[in-house]
């Protein structure tokens, strides 16, 4: 792959992530370990990353009165200082590709099979699934190098606690302050950022900008997340069932 290629599907995946209210971690990740960069400078550039285009997405969807506060606290409580821990972690090259491919399934689940929440068919959220749901993502979310949200997501909806543009909104937040987190766990080990760190993080916010942009105004999101989750699907494939 050359970098040209890389940068624009770079481009490409921040766009789409942001558009659907996400960082963008998982797609990274994919599109690194595809390219051949090394694991322990793949977890703390996603999250970098991350940091940028989540809080543009955030801002997209705050303003539009779509963030529940109530209900993100106490998932951010618990999440925070687990996602610190699993920072400190370091996985396996082989095995972290594996787990890799089977959590990019998550979104692909999401975006496939999981339809828009009714506002007329909310439930009230339960403070104890909310602790152990933030406690457990935010530690895969450490350890992997992602910002959790598209683990968090479709538990969201499937708990019916949010409709779609409310996940989108607490997904974003919650990425961020994982991200943040992480990587103060990954300080604690020593951060090695690959070389284009500057340049990756300028397509990537350009990228996410535009996403979130004609994401939350333009486009159809169904549309969006098929692509984004046929995207996913076959990064998923490779990491799982590939060598190369």
């Amino acid at each position: 792959m050359s970098i040209e290629l890389f940068y624009g599907i770079l481009f490409f995946v921040a766009f789409l992530y942001a558009a659907v209210g996400h960082g963008g971690a998982s797609g990274y990740l994919a599109l690194m370990a595809l390219y051949g960069v090394a694991p322990e400078e793949m977890k703390p550039t996603a999250l970098m990353l991350n940091l940028f285009v989540s809080l543009t997405s955030f801002i997209q969807y705050y303003r539009g009165g779509y963030f529940l506060k109530k209900l993100f606290i106490p998932i951010a409580a618990a999440s925070i200082p687990m996602a610190f821990i699993g920072g400190m972690i370091m996985v396996e090259e082989n095995i972290y590709k594996r787990v890799l491919g089977v959590l990019l399934l998550f979104p692909v689940i999401r975006f496939f099979l999981f339809k828009n929440v009714e506002d007329k068919d909310l439930k009230p959220s339960n403070l104890t699934i909310a602790i152990v749901t933030g406690a457990v993502v935010g530690l895969l979310s450490g350890m992997i190098g992602i910002g959790g949200g598209i683990i968090l997501s479709p538990i969201l909806l499937l708990l019916q606690w949010t409709n779609q543009k409310q996940t989108a909104a607490i997904s974003a937040a919650f990425i961020f302050v994982n991200s943040v987190a992480g990587l103060g766990g990954m300080l604690t080990q020593g951060i090695s950022f690959t070389g284009d760190m500057v340049m990756y993080i300028v397509v990537a916010f350009v990228g996410g900008l535009l996403g979130a942009y004609f994401g939350s105004k333009k486009f159809n999101q169904n549309v969006l997340k098929y692509v984004l989750a046929t995207v996913l699907l076959l990064a998923s494939y490779k990491l799982l069932f590939t060598t190369a």
